[in-house]
Formats: C-alpha cells, structure tokens, sequence
C-alpha cells in the first residue's frame, strides 16, 4: 500500500502557517531570487530598473517626482540615478518649468538598456504568472495593492 505523502512533502511552518507576513516575505524571497537570476548578464538591481522604465515612460520626469512615485526615499533615489548615470544610461538636466528640479533622461544607451531589461521582465513576469490563471494574476494584483497604496 502506498502512503499519500501529499501533506508531508510541503514544509510545515507549524504556528507560521496562518502569518499571512510570512508568506508574503517568502514569495518575496522567491520573486528576488528569480528576477536576480534573470537580469544577472544586464547587472542591474529591482530599483534601477524601475527608474530606467519609469524615465522611458516619463521623458523628463523630476527627480524627486520619481523617488515618490517608487517610494524611495531622496537618498536612494539619488544613488540610483547616480549609478546610471555613471553607466551612461541616464542624464540630468535642470528643468524647464522648475530649475530647482533635476528632470532625468535617458541616453541611447539608457534606452538599449531598457530594451533588454524589458525582455528580461517578460521571461520573468511570465514565470511568475504561470503559476496563477489569468483571473488569479488579477486579483493578486488588486489585493497587493491594497497593502502598498
């Protein structure tokens, strides 16, 4: 006879198992180490690529507009646009309506940059998502957000 080892194969978590903050450091845990191993050949980070697609959605986007966008605060928002910049991926000019503010471009080696970093974000948004069906994908948003926002 053969035993259903279905229950026993999961690690079990004992108390852990309903701490819904657990779980979601976990997944988080799993969804870095993949868009880690994924984006390893390009050498940019979560953060640096979100403000590479966020300055090639907003041509000319302040940066402090960017920083609160992402939910950064000033300090790291000024580190990472300082590493793309030394990377040649990024450019700081004064802005046009406001000269106090930084309003940040990218170069032309900023938007190849961004080129691959979009086909490294599709083959990782793909493995996440094969895990849900599209109305689960969804409604993970939807909830997701309502812890963020």
């Amino acid at each position: 006879m053969t035993e259903d080892t279905s229950d026993t194969d999961k690690p079990g978590f004992g108390l852990l198992d309903g701490i819904v903050g657990f779980h979601l450091r976990l997944a988080h845990g799993a969804v870095y180490r993949h868009f880690t191993e994924t984006f390893s050949e390009l050498g940019l980070t979560q953060k640096q690529v979100s403000v590479l697609w966020m300055v090639g959605d907003k041509p000319g986007v302040a940066q402090i507009e960017l920083g609160s966008r992402l939910r950064m605060d000033r300090a790291t928002t000024m580190t990472i646009v300082n590493r793309l910049q030394e990377r040649g991926y990024m450019r700081r000019e004064r802005s046009s309506s406001d000269g106090r503010k930084q309003a940040l471009h990218l170069t032309p080696a900023g938007e190849a940059a961004l080129v691959e970093a979009t086909q490294c974000i599709e083959l990782h948004e793909a493995w996440l998502k094969s895990r849900f069906t599209p109305q689960e994908v969804e409604k993970l948003v939807e909830m997701l957000a309502r812890i963020h926002e």
